[in-house]
């Protein structure tokens, strides 16, 4: 009999245990009874598309898969379609064509990039079929039910740590295998009644944004060039003045400073979907349109907006402790103004235990959409002044000896850039799922827990 066999950290591994019987009428009857268990798991996946992105993060995406997760699928009989993505959005594309009732989950093999083209094309795809105006940012999103799995192999691999706790492909294989069902909320971002992404981790204007243009002219350098692109951001210094307006997410049970971080079977998820969807029927969406927006003008070295912890390696608790993955909200974190040293003393504090929204130029609210228009819209190009400055901005984003300040940045959207600076982003509550659990509470004893663990399952 194969299990899995949990280890520390939320690492995961299949063992295996062999009953002896010298009675073959008792033998037959334990493996009738294991039979009829795993028919009762419904949620457990028959049949898999598998994207593999072979050169994106750390370029070892088919032999992870091959030798890795092929073996584990063919041993719970699992059927996989396999394709190897060629080119930028292939794995988009794709799903636009291929006939996805079929398959009970679409798995991604590579970073964060491969699972942004899987996500955007089944949202986009169920969003066709149903006949949903995607560029209406008002519009009601329908919800995907087909489970999408992730595979780690890119250089951070975020949202797979944030919702599993570790970036493992054994670990996830077995979360795909046991099939697990972690819902997961998704913003979708707009200008001027036009799409433009979906984001599901970080969505950063201001410092993160400027990292992530920074370092695509430096993609020869590899991983390496984040963080030679941080330190260059960090040493410009450089701020942007906006406004943002948000509608606070009153339907939420949690706050970004309370203490309850987002676990396996988290109670503040389920309790802020119960409660939003109950607010939703009662007053409707007329209502919603009519919520106090809070307005807040300013100079900002950062506005980040984050729909889950972002954790990762570098940054065990991420840029959010508290944010939760299905609770229909966002935490939307302003960092204003302020000295090298105060903005250094908050990025170090993304690695320790401290509390990094105990500053006074740091503000963090919990919403659930929100707007952004800097002082010196790019919308403004047709002007030719604009567009002067906007040519000797770049000039002096590209020699930062220069004293004078940029008027725009960039949006980071889940490691891709956007153009326009000017956005409305609206939470969609719930909107895809993962084969994935939370991530599980950690026992001070892992190992008892461990023996436990497989004690129950056997």
């Amino acid at each position: 009999v194969y299990y899995v066999k949990k280890a520390r950290n939320h690492r995961w591994r299949c063992s295996h245990v062999t009953f002896w019987c010298a009675d073959e009428h008792l033998c037959n009857q334990w493996i009738q009874a294991l039979k009829e268990l795993l028919e009762m798991q419904k949620s457990r996946p028959k049949q898999l598309l598998v994207y593999i992105n072979p050169y994106g993060g750390k370029r070892q995406g088919k032999r992870i898969y091959e030798q890795k997760v092929a073996p584990l699928f063919s041993l719970a009989s699992i059927s996989t379609d396999v394709v190897i993505t060629e080119h930028a959005n292939h794995a988009k594309d794709n799903l636009f064509e291929v006939n996805i009732n079929k398959y009970d989950g679409v798995v991604c093999v590579g970073g964060d990039g491969m699972f942004s083209e899987v996500m955007h094309g089944l949202i986009g795809r169920m969003q066709k079929d149903s006949g949903i105006d995607q560029n209406n940012p008002k519009a009601p999103l329908v919800q995907c039910n087909i489970r999408i799995g992730i595979i780690p192999a890119g250089s951070t691999d975020c949202i797979c740590y944030s919702t599993i706790g570790i970036s493992d492909p054994v670990t996830s294989a077995l979360h795909i295998i046991v099939g697990d069902c972690q819902p997961l909320d998704v913003s979708s971002v707009h200008h001027n009644n036009t799409f433009l992404k979906y984001c599901v981790s970080l969505l950063g204007y201001g410092f993160y944004g400027d990292i992530l243009k920074d370092s695509e002219k430096k993609r020869w350098m590899g991983p390496m060039r984040y963080d030679y692109s941080g330190f260059k951001t960090f040493l410009t210094h450089h701020y942007y003045e906006g406004t943002i307006s948000f509608q606070p997410a009153k339907h939420t049970v949690g706050s970004p400073r309370d203490k309850y971080s987002c676990r396996t079977g988290c109670y503040i998820c389920k309790k802020s979907e119960q409660q939003l969807a109950q607010q939703q029927k009662q007053c409707g969406l007329k209502h919603e349109e009519e919520e106090e927006w809070k307005v807040i003008k300013g100079k900002f070295l950062a506005i980040n907006a984050v729909n889950m912890s972002c954790a990762c390696p570098r940054s065990p608790k991420g840029l959010s402790p508290a944010a939760h993955l299905a609770d229909g909200s966002a935490d939307l974190i302003l960092v204003r103004k302020c000295s090298r040293f105060d903005f250094l003393r908050y990025l170090v504090r993304h690695t320790n235990q401290d509390d990094q929204f105990d500053f006074s130029f740091v503000d963090v609210h919990r919403v659930k959409c929100f707007q952004f228009t800097s002082k010196l819209s790019e919308d403004n190009e047709s002007n030719v002044t604009d567009m002067g400055k906007k040519r000797f901005g770049q000039f002096c984003r590209d020699h930062p000896a220069c004293c004078c300040n940029i008027a725009n940045s960039t949006w980071n959207c889940d490691g891709e850039t956007l153009e326009s600076s000017a956005i409305e982003v609206r939470v969609h509550c719930q909107l895809m799922k993962l084969f994935a659990r939370g991530i599980e509470e950690t026992c001070k004893d892992e190992a008892a827990y461990s023996q436990s663990s497989v004690e129950q399952l056997l």
